[in-house]
C-alpha cells in the first residue's frame, strides 16, 4: 500500500472543508484544553461548512474514530470527556 492510502485521514484534514486546528491539539490530556482549542478553531476556521459546534465535535469524533483500537483506553477516556467540556463550552447539555 502506497504512504499516499495509508494517510489519506491526513490529506482530508488538511485538504478539505475540514476546519483549521491548533497543532497538537489532541496531545493534551486535558480534556478542557482540548475543547477549549477545538472550540477556538471552529469559531476562528473560515474552511468549514457547518456551525462552530457541530464542526468541532465532528473533528473530535473524526480524530477518535480514525484512531479506532489503536487509541490506548486511558487517552480515548480523555477524548471521550472533551465531548462533554465541549459541550459545555458550547452552551450545550452534558450527555451523562
Amino acid at each position: 500500500m502506497t504512504a499516499t492510502k495509508k494517510k489519506w485521514s491526513a490529506e482530508v484534514t488538511e485538504h478539505s472543508d475540514a476546519m483549521n486546528l491548533e497543532d497538537h491539539v489532541f496531545e493534551s490530556d486535558d480534556a478542557r484544553k482540548i475543547a477549549a482549542s477545538l472550540k477556538r478553531s471552529a469559531e476562528h476556521s473560515h474552511r468549514r461548512k457547518a456551525e462552530p459546534f457541530q464542526s468541532a465535535m465532528s473533528m473530535l469524533n473524526f480524530y477518535i474514530n480514525r484512531a479506532g483500537k489503536n487509541l490506548p483506553a486511558a487517552r480515548r477516556q480523555v477524548l471521550e470527556n472533551a465531548k462533554g467540556e465541549l459541550r459545555t463550552a458550547f452552551g450545550r447539555e452534558k450527555d451523562d
